[in-house]
């Protein structure tokens, strides 16, 4: 059980299967129903945007590292890399609203700082950082203007300490601008008075000036803007240019063209400008450069600025304030979330496995995740297993690394849906090497990302031939699932190699003839039309006696190829004469077994057979 409270960083569950929400509370709001919603700012993960923003984010990383002259990430072994990829977020401005209830736990987000050890984000539990900003909705990133400016780059240049008596070599003068002489002739009556003077001639200026008169149309609003700032500095740095000769300074607060007239950004800003203002600081925050980009882009960032404090004087900024307290009053500033204890649906029960099937029968399947390796950890003990990753690839985790998986959104190690890696053996693999289907669906288990080509070795090649009676090439093609022991072969081979060496193979020559002598051929010899097998079915058909099938189950072939002929395995329509056996006599036809198949009685030549296998061998090494 606990207690989340405004502007805490929680995890929040949206699914039983994919990693936690990382989100910050911004508000709490109670629905009519009596639930609890929380108002929620939303980070991002690497694995939740696209591969070329983690292209920029990667780059901006390693700009950051060359500024910081900081080896340490080149120093870190590859599993802290990857591990510290996880804890990286990306803040974003996007809110939404969350049950309460789904609430899992605390967690910590910082800005990335480069005085902190980059190591010390993996010791501490729940922590992550952040350095860019994410816009769901532009798909960008931009390095956060929130930037904490700690560091060397950052540091004034302290000069040494002068010792007693030492003079400063230094000219003040380049140093620093005087703006008041404290001890001046004039005493504190004679400079309030002139304030005053100044206070009129401002007001009058007001009064003179067209857009003024629009903006403070009563005389007491002119007066109000007069006795601003604006004006104070001008007459106060007008008595010091003029030596503190008050005569001569009021004769250049009225020059000949008419009085000065010294406005603020309050007076500049129009009231639609004001209502734009409040409107993007109730977005953005003080976020002055987003403003200015989004709402006011034809002000600059320095009147925008003086604005906001100038605006945090007046009223206007007074009740919004006693406005926005009152509204906090109203609305919760704590939730309190027992602990979350349902089981999850991706838990692995070992006394409750559901019936599988097997070459299309309702066998009891083995359990096909027992004994099977942690994807992470590798670790085979443990006393909770969950269900990880696409279903046909039939991947677990442990406890440990489940619970990792759920905070940190990634594997403490890389995975083959990453990318492959060493690792124990997987039960999934045939002896081959060559992914093996758990199931009775279609599909394999994995495939892979890209084409490859098998490229042969010498040694091998040549073992196909001295060891012909060990590899036996025609039994291994039709039987693909039994194993062929490749050492022992290649250790053969080694030892025959002498013998052979004396008394070398003899290849035969195989001439291509032409395309064109080909193409004449094919033009003198045209092939016979082939028979309806429409017909030749539906005769053989009428000739058989109506029986009953019964479903023969080859349970003594390991692979389906054992049971199909090639045709039904790729899905092609064969020909059915050569799935039914011609009735015996005296008794009643019966269907053939579906690995028996009807020889063709047509003779052929087994020589030219054997012939062609070896010509055809000899083209494949």
């Amino acid at each position: 059980m606990s207690f989340f409270f405004l502007s805490d960083y929680v995890y929040f569950e949206n699914s039983s299967s994919n990693p936690y929400l990382i989100r910050r509370i911004e508000e709490l709001n109670k629905t009519a129903n009596g639930n609890v919603e929380a108002k929620v700012v939303c980070f991002y993960r690497r694995r939740d945007i696209s591969s070329t923003l983690i292209v920029l984010a990667d780059k901006h990383a390693r700009e950051m590292e060359e500024e910081m002259e900081n080896p340490e990430m080149v120093d870190l072994p590859e599993k802290q890399k990857h591990q510290l990829r996880h804890r990286e977020l990306f803040l974003s401005r996007q809110l939404e609203s969350l049950p309460a209830t789904h609430i899992r736990g605390k967690c910590s987000v910082t800005l990335l700082n480069e005085t902190e050890s980059l190591k010390s984000y993996l010791e501490r539990e729940d922590f992550f950082f952040y350095s860019l900003v994410y816009d769901p909705q532009q798909k960008t990133l931009l390095a956060d203007k929130g930037e904490i400016r700690v560091g060397n780059r950052y540091q004034a240049d302290i000069t040494d300490l002068l010792k007693e008596g030492e003079d400063d070599g230094r000219d003040q003068s380049k140093l620093e601008t005087k703006v008041w002489e404290a001890f001046n002739p004039l005493v504190d009556k004679q400079i309030d008075q002139f304030l005053v003077v100044a206070r009129s001639v401002g007001t009058f200026a007001r009064a003179l000036d067209c857009s003024s008169s629009v903006r403070q149309p009563s005389l007491h609003m002119s007066a109000a803007a007069a006795s601003r700032d604006i004006t104070l500095f001008h007459a106060m740095d007008t008595l010091h240019k003029n030596v503190y000769d008050i005569s001569k300074a009021i004769s250049a607060l009225v020059p000949q063209g008419g009085p000065v007239l010294c406005r603020d950004e309050m007076e500049e800003w129009s009231a639609s400008e004001a209502n734009l203002f409040e409107e993007a600081l109730e977005k953005y925050g003080k976020d002055f450069t987003d403003i200015q980009q989004d709402f006011l882009p034809w002000k600059s960032l320095t009147s925008i600025i003086e604005y906001y404090y100038m605006w945090k004087t007046t009223d206007r900024y007074v009740q919004q304030k006693r406005l926005k307290a009152a509204e906090a009053e109203s609305k919760l500033k704590q939730v309190y979330i027992p602990n979350y204890n349902k089981p999850n649906p991706n838990q692995i029960n070992v006394n409750n496995v559901k019936p599988g099937v097997v070459n299309g029968t309702g066998v009891q399947a083995q359990n096909a995740g027992a004994g099977r390796a942690c994807e992470s950890c590798y670790t085979t003990q443990s006393y909770q297993w969950y269900s990880w990753g696409p279903p046909n690839m039939q991947c677990r985790l442990c406890a440990s690394c489940w619970t990792y998986w759920k905070k940190y959104g990634g594997l403490k190690m890389p995975t083959r849906l990453d990318g492959e890696r060493p690792g124990p053996n997987r039960n999934n693999l045939s002896p081959h090497g060559v992914p093996v289907r758990n199931s009775g669906s279609p599909k394999f288990a994995m495939k892979t990302r890209q084409a490859f080509y098998l490229h042969t070795t010498k040694l091998t090649r040549i073992a196909r031939r001295l060891c012909r009676d060990i590899l036996r090439p025609w039994h291994a093609a039709r039987h693909p699932y039994l194993p062929i022991n490749s050492a022992a072969i290649k250790a053969e081979c080694t030892a025959r190699l002498p013998e052979a060496s004396e008394n070398p193979l003899l290849l035969k020559q195989v001439v291509r003839k032409p395309l064109e002598a080909v193409l004449r051929y094919l033009e003198s010899h045209p092939c016979p039309p082939k028979p309806d097998p429409a017909k030749s079915l539906s005769s053989s058909l009428n000739n058989l006696t109506p029986a009953k099938f019964t479903p023969v189950i080859n349970n003594g072939s390991p692979t389906i190829l054992g049971k199909r002929s090639y045709e039904q395995h790729n899905g092609m329509d064969g020909n059915m004469k050569k799935r039914l056996l011609m009735p015996s006599r005296g008794t009643k036809p019966k269907l053939a077994a579906q690995w028996e198949i009807i020889p063709n009685k047509s003779p052929i030549n087994s020589r030219w057979i054997h012939a062609s296998s070896e010509k055809e061998e000899d083209e494949l090494d």
